[in-house]
C-alpha cells in the first residue's frame, strides 16, 4: 500500500514537472496566484468545519480534502485565466512608464525640443551635421501641440504643423541621434512654454528653441538654452568696414537712392546709391556693420572706381579694355 502510494506520488510530481517546463510564464504566474487564493479560501472553510459536531477523524479528512481541492482549483483556473490578465500589455505599460522618465548616463545631457524649433526645421540639419550630441527629448505636450497645428483649419498653420512632424520623423531616423518621448509629468497647468520650463528644471535638461520670449524666460530662471537663431548668427561670415563685396540689388531702400540686397544666409545689405541698379549685380564697399536683435545688417555704397572689378567688366562689355588707352574712355583720340 505504501509502495503504491509512493509510486503514485512520484508519478504525479514528474508529470507536474514536465508540464511546468512547457508552461508559459503567464500561465505559471496565474497558476501560482490562483493556488494562493485557493489555499486562502480553504483555510476559511476549515475554520467552519472545525466548529461542527462531526468526529475528529471526519474533520481532519474534510479539512485535507478541502485544502487539496481548493488549491488545485485555484492552480488550474489561474493558469487558464492568465491570458485575461494581458501580461504583455502590462509589460509594455511598465516600459512606457520607464521611458517617460528616462535614466541618463552621467555623460549624457538631455535636450528638450520646442515646438518652434521643430517647425523651423533647421535643427534637423544641425543634427545631421553631428553638431548636437546627447539625447533629444520631445515632451508629450509638444507632440500634442504639433498635432493641433497640423489639424488646424488654416492652410498655413496646417502646413507648418505637418512640417514639424516631418522634421521630427527625419531626426528620429538619423542613426547617430537618439530621440525619446518624455511624459507630461505631474503638473498639467500652464501653457506649453511653462510646461517645457518645468520639465527642463525637473530633469536638469537644456531647452532647444528659436522662440525669443521662451529663451528670455528660461534664461532668467537659470536654465540652459540652445537658440538656433543665435547659432545661425554666429555662423555668418564676418564682414569688416572697407571690404569689397558683390551683391544683387533686389529692391529700393527706405531712404532716397538706396537699394537693398541679401546675402546667401539672409543678411540684409543696404547700399547707398544703388537705386538705379535694381535687379543688377554691383560691386560695393562695406561702410559699417550693425548687430540688431533681428540679426546682422550691412551698410555699404556702390563702388564706381575705375579699378574695381565691376567697373572693368562693364567697360569690357561696352567694347573697351578698361585701360588708359581705351577709346571708349577717351573718344577724342579717334577725332585726332
Amino acid at each position: 500500500m505504501s509502495a503504491g502510494l509512493g509510486v503514485l506520488t512520484a508519478a504525479v510530481i514528474l508529470g507536474a514537472e514536465l508540464r511546468l517546463q512547457w508552461a508559459a510564464l503567464g500561465g505559471l504566474l496565474g497558476g501560482a496566484f490562483g493556488a494562493v487564493l485557493g489555499i486562502f479560501a480553504a483555510v476559511l472553510v476549515t475554520l467552519i468545519i472545525s466548529r461542527t459536531a462531526e468526529p475528529e477523524p471526519t474533520k481532519s479528512f474534510l479539512e485535507c480534502a478541502v485544502l487539496v481541492a481548493f488549491a488545485y482549483l485555484g492552480l488550474v483556473l489561474g493558469s487558464k485565466k492568465a491570458a485575461d490578465l494581458h501580461l504583455e500589455t502590462i509589460g509594455r505599460r511598465v516600459v512606457a512608464g520607464t521611458a517617460a522618465a528616462p535614466v541618463l548616463m552621467a555623460s549624457e545631457t538631455l535636450k528638450l525640443l520646442d515646438t518652434s524649433v521643430l517647425i523651423d526645421g533647421r535643427i534637423a540639419d544641425v543634427c545631421e551635421a553631428q553638431f548636437l550630441d546627447g539625447v533629444l527629448g520631445v515632451p508629450q505636450f509638444v507632440l500634442h501641440e504639433l498635432q493641433l497645428v497640423a489639424d488646424s483649419g488654416d492652410a498655413l498653420k496646417r502646413q507648418r504643423g505637418r512640417r514639424g512632424l516631418d522634421v521630427l520623423e527625419r531626426i528620429r531616423k538619423m542613426p547617430g541621434v537618439e530621440v525619446r518621448i518624455i511624459g507630461n509629468g505631474p503638473s498639467q497647468a500652464g501653457d506649453v512654454d511653462h510646461k517645457l520650463i518645468e520639465v527642463a528644471r525637473r530633469m536638469g535638461a537644456k531647452i532647444v528653441t528659436n522662440d525669443f520670449n521662451l529663451n528670455k524666460v528660461a534664461t532668467v530662471q537659470g536654465l540652459s538654452v540652445l537658440n538656433v537663431n543665435q547659432l545661425a548668427n554666429a555662423l555668418k561670415p564676418v564682414v569688416l568696414a572697407g571690404e569689397p563685396m558683390r551683391v544683387l540689388i533686389l529692391r529700393e531702400g527706405k531712404e532716397a537712392n538706396q537699394g537693398v540686397a541679401y546675402l546667401d544666409d539672409g543678411t540684409m545689405v543696404v547700399v547707398d546709391g544703388a537705386k538705379r541698379h535694381i535687379h543688377r549685380s554691383v560691386d560695393i564697399t562695406v561702410t559699417s556693420v550693425h548687430q540688431t536683435t533681428a540679426g546682422k545688417m550691412i551698410f555699404g555704397r556702390v563702388d564706381d572706381r575705375p579699378e574695381s572689378p565691376g567697373t572693368i567688366a562693364r567697360q569690357a562689355a561696352a567694347g573697351g579694355r578698361g585701360d588708359g588707352n581705351d577709346r571708349g574712355i577717351y573718344p577724342e583720340t579717334e577725332a585726332e
